[in-house]
């Protein structure tokens, strides 16, 4: 009676053992190639005439000089309220909230891909009874059988003796953390997108207010005109002149007003909430209370760090690690399924002396004849490699390209608004004298209407220029990486960054 005792006691260090040894043999060569990041194909810095000379666009280090390893967005935006604005943004828009979502679901699908490199142990109980009739049975009587089972075990463990779970699972790791930079890369379009709106709001506004004013002073002066024209000292030419300037001022009134409700509009659907209205800009601002100065002298080496680069990256190495999967499925796979427990034909029998019971499976599946799919598909996975190092290194001269072109423009908008700003000025001057003259007698109102055209034209420009100027500073920051320090630590698939 003591014999089935010490058999039971020694079955389950027997399968633990097993079980351990095994997994260490799992995993013991990994076919992916040696990843190697590819070269930049693009020049080691900008060497545009912005690139070089310093930042420009606000007083004193104070003002301009920030560091560019910790510039965070409420550093780069400093108006308090497009802050609120950004951060309500973050909070509402739904783009960003799938692209959180698109991480999650990423997460998920790593952690089931991982989880086949591991036994999945189950435990199992099972009870059966069956009749035999008189005439079938070997006694010539009916017979009623019973057997109960309780069993634990590991069902078709594959040992991954040639890394192909390892890859598959490093894979889905580079997946899920291509899902991480584009969520990056989301969150810092949204920032420049709202930024740009509330100031393309705070633009259209000016345009309105300045196209309110020209329709207020021109209608005053046409009604003046018109009562000049009742006593015959103004002519029906000059009169029918001022009348159509008037209604073109009210009709840009009209065009600004529809502008800055379709402003509205786009900039509630980014921040995807209704916007306190004292969160909204009567007008532009001045540079220094909305955006700092870019640092200039930056290496090209900075957009190996964009969200979009680090992701065509994650993509890349997620081939390099199919490529090894590939090759792996080259080599016999090994799966294990093994249980061991209790049987007995009555339930109060199933943990008595005796009763235990076991059972090891191993198969094995060895590769010989596919018809060249195997190749195929190694092949296949090289090709894929090969393309997104080519999407990789392309992802790096388009964000080259966007840097070097917000820098050119850089380059020459201080110039572009010192002298729209004089040639405004000069426009101002201009209708001043000529309407002076014109209510003097000297000139017609020909004149006097071309040098108002000419500066209502030069004020909507150097306002669209001062756009433009701030437009600029927040394509720096997008095309840059938002600054740098919107980086995050990348998350582990557990949570944990």
């Amino acid at each position: 009676m003591m014999q089935p005792v010490q058999r039971k006691s020694t079955l389950w260090p027997r399968t633990a053992m097993l079980l351990a040894l095994t997994a260490a043999l799992a995993g013991c060569a990994n076919l992916a190639p040696d990843y190697t990041q590819p070269a930049a194909p693009v020049p080691a810095s900008w060497t545009s005439q912005a690139a070089a000379q310093p930042a420009v666009g606000s007083a004193g280090p104070a003002a301009g000089e920030i560091d560019a390893d910790h510039l965070g967005w409420r550093e780069f935006f400093l108006d308090p309220r497009l802050q609120q604005v950004i951060a309500a943004a973050l909070d509402h828009n739904r783009d960003l909230r799938v692209a959180a979502l698109n991480i999650e679901k990423a997460r998920a699908q790593y952690r089931i891909t991982d989880a086949d490199r591991y036994p999945s142990i189950s435990a199992t109980g099972s009870s059966s009874a069956s009749r035999t009739p008189a005439e079938l049975s070997t006694t010539g009587r009916a017979a009623v059988s019973r057997q109960q089972s309780v069993t634990v075990g590991v069902s078709a463990y594959e040992l991954d003796f040639f890394g192909r779970l390892k890859n598959l699972s490093d894979a889905a790791l580079e997946s899920y953390q291509y899902q991480v930079e584009t969520r990056r890369s989301t969150h810092i379009s949204l920032v420049a997108e709202v930024a740009t709106a509330w100031l393309t709001l705070a633009s259209d506004r000016d345009l309105l207010k300045l196209a309110q004013d020209t329709y207020a002073s021109q209608s005053r002066t046409f009604a003046l005109s018109q009562r000049s024209h009742d006593i015959g000292t103004v002519s029906g030419v000059d009169l029918a002149s001022q009348e159509a300037t008037v209604e073109s001022a009210r009709a840009d009134v009209a065009r600004y007003a529809s502008q800055v409700e379709q402003d509205l509009n786009a900039l509630r659907l980014l921040v995807g909430a209704d916007i306190d209205a004292a969160l909204l800009p009567a007008g532009l601002p001045d540079t220094a209370s909305v955006l700092p100065a870019m640092p200039a002298g930056l290496p090209s080496q900075v957009l190996l760090r964009r969200p979009d680069v680090l992701a065509a990256e994650h993509t890349l190495k997620s081939a390099n690690a199919d490529i090894g999967a590939a090759r792996a499925a080259f080599f016999p796979s090994i799966s294990l399924t093994a249980n061991g427990g209790t049987a007995s034909r009555t339930l109060g029998g199933l943990f008595k002396a005796g009763s235990g019971s076991w059972t090891f499976s191993p198969s094995i599946n060895l590769p010989i004849f596919n018809a060249g799919s195997l190749r195929a598909s190694l092949d296949s996975a090289k090709i894929t490699r090969d393309i997104d190092v080519a999407n990789y290194e392309k992802a790096i001269q388009t964000a080259f390209r966007e840097v070097a072109d917000a820098l050119a423009v850089r380059a020459t908008l201080d110039q572009r608004l010192d002298a729209q700003g004089k040639a405004t000025a000069a426009s101002e001057k201009a209708f001043r004298l000529s309407d002076a003259r014109y209510r003097n007698g000297v000139d017609s109102y020909l004149t006097t209407l071309v040098a108002q055209r000419t500066l209502y034209s030069a004020q909507q420009t150097l306002i669209s220029l001062r756009l433009t100027e701030q437009s600029n500073r927040i394509t720096l920051y997008k095309v840059l990486g938002g600054g740098w320090s919107e980086q995050t630590q990348p998350m582990q698939p557990g949570g944990q960054p």
